[in-house]
């Protein structure tokens, strides 16, 4: 199974038309479609719609003044399933 992604644009008529390309030639396909509308820079949210007060990350980034922040060690990752060497040839 191979998974594509592109961004496409539905016209007035409520039709989406995709041109998808495949390395495969002459063989029947069985395709699924998920699909989720993409958010502009018109359609995002402010900060103040999300429930910060107005200029909340202008006053507050790099505000801290404790002791320096840091990173304590972060220890060995457990193995995953999708480590390249569990992978199947």
């Amino acid at each position: 199974m191979q998974s594509i992604t592109v961004r496409s644009h539905v016209g007035a008529d409520g039709i989406l038309h995709l041109e998808l390309p495949v390395a495969v030639t002459e063989q029947d396909l069985e395709v699924t479609v998920l699909y989720q509308p993409v958010q502009t820079d018109s359609q995002h949210q402010s900060s103040e719609s999300l429930g910060y007060s107005p200029n909340f990350f202008e006053e507050t980034a790099g505000a801290w003044q404790g002791e320096p922040l840091v990173r304590g060690e972060q220890g060995e990752c457990d193995r995953r399933h999708w480590d390249s060497h569990d992978l199947p040839a």
